[in-house]
């Protein structure tokens, strides 16, 4: 549009101090503006250049909040090396992680004393040894024995005169030489004598002397005051304390025989995690010294006391042993599963990234084309994260490469932060 311009002067307004205008402003040579006619040609040629500035209701507003969406060319995004997998559904469990120690069957321990005092002749067995059932130990050379088996000998040889002459006055009872009183008094004798007998008899059997050896005893009549110490059970030598010409007391521990094939691995659960513990649960438990290993157990004892002391209940685990690789005093960790939990919507956890408070994950909306989505997590188990919010089964979210997406969407939005 062009501008014609009077070529009479502009009437003069009080205040004003028009001036020329020089020849390459608006209105050509020798065009005189007021001051609010500069002011509109000033404010018409900003609203018309490339600012990011605009009027509007007297408040200055800024450009439009940058965009989630990020864009990638071909090269870039094979550079990026991404990694893309779905948003699945499916089971959910989630585990606890408590410490414990490995412990022997207490069941299957055995703490071998010796119920007589005696010298220690042999020792016939060593540490980490198995040995079997009724297997001899050691030996002991017990005075207190040979006493025992004395009187014995002397019960015994009582009670052999005793039926003796009984049946003797028996005999005589019935041939009406002796009267019923005599009888009596030989019948009490018989009685007594028996009854010594079983006394001795028991005797021996406290101090360790078998059966066999026993009757060996009654048919020969030789005193051996030797004592064996036997294994009660099948197992393996785990303490030895007795060395050969020791005296030895009833109340030393002379061996200690553990059956290893099963062991108790016993943890301590806080209170505030019993929740976790359930009778029919799995267990596993893995150990310091096979470091990526697991062994399977069954929950055998649950305290039903919680400890005044540590708030912590007493859990016992069973774990088969077969191989005898766990052993007693091992460190070890046990884990504890909760029930599955159907249909939960779940994430690799190196999908999720965190900006500005919010965890975040990139969905791929379209080929080279990616949208950051903050997202509502749950807990996290195995590398998966439970989503609560902000996804839908089988979105395409990118699980590797998610933090380069983030640093190149932040550069675009922020160039000057990033600079």
């Amino acid at each position: 549009m062009t501008v014609t311009h009077s070529q009479h002067p502009r009437p003069w307004i009080p205040g004003s101090n028009p001036k020329r205008i020089p020849s390459g402003l608006p209105g050509g040579q020798g065009c005189r503006w007021s001051l609010a006619a500069i002011f509109c040609a000033v404010i018409s040629a900003t609203a018309c250049d490339g600012t990011p500035q605009e009027v509007s209701g007297g408040k200055t507003r800024t450009s439009d909040p940058p965009t989630n969406l990020l864009r990638l060319t071909p090269e870039t995004e094979a550079k990026a090396a991404l990694r893309i997998a779905p948003a699945t559904t499916g089971d959910f469990r989630i585990f606890r992680e408590f410490p414990a120690t490995i412990q022997a069957d207490a069941n299957r321990l055995a703490e071998i004393t010796t119920l007589v005092r005696g010298r220690a002749d042999e020792v016939l067995v060593d540490f980490g040894q198995d040995v079997e059932a009724g297997a001899l130990l050691a030996t002991l050379q017990s005075g207190e024995l040979g006493l025992s088996q004395a009187g014995f000998l002397r019960a015994h040889a009582k009670l052999t005169v005793a039926e003796r002459a009984f049946q003797r006055a028996k005999a005589l009872l019935e041939e009406k030489v002796i009267g019923q009183a005599e009888y009596q008094r030989r019948e009490g004798e018989l009685l007594t004598a028996r009854s010594e007998m079983r006394e001795a008899h028991d005797r021996l059997r406290l101090l360790g002397m078998a059966e066999p050896e026993i009757a060996r005893l009654r048919r020969d009549e030789t005193i051996r005051s030797t004592v064996f110490i036997r294994a009660p059970f099948a197992g393996r030598i785990i303490a030895r304390n007795i060395v050969r010409g020791e005296v030895v007391e009833m109340t030393d521990q002379l061996f200690t025989i553990a059956d290893l094939s099963d062991v108790w691995v016993i943890a301590h659960i806080p209170e505030k995690d019993i929740a976790f513990v359930q009778a029919d649960q799995k267990v596993e438990v893995e150990v310091t010294a096979y470091p990526g290993e697991s062994f399977e157990g069954r929950i055998g004892y649950i305290s039903d006391v919680l400890d005044p002391a540590t708030r912590t209940i007493r859990l016992r685990v069973v774990v088969a042993n077969p191989h005898k690789r766990l052993r007693p005093e091992m460190f070890a960790k046990v884990r504890l599963w909760t029930k599955p939990e159907p249909g939960v919507l779940t994430i690799p956890a190196t999908a999720v990234v965190h900006d500005r408070g919010e965890n975040i994950v990139f969905v791929q909306v379209e080929d080279h084309a990616f949208e950051r989505r903050p997202v509502a997590l749950g807990e996290e188990t195995n590398g998966q994260v439970k989503v609560l919010a902000g996804l839908r089964a089988g979105d395409p979210v990118v699980v590797d490469g998610a933090f380069r997406l983030k640093s190149e969407l932040a550069a675009r939005q922020h160039p000057m932060a990033i600079q």
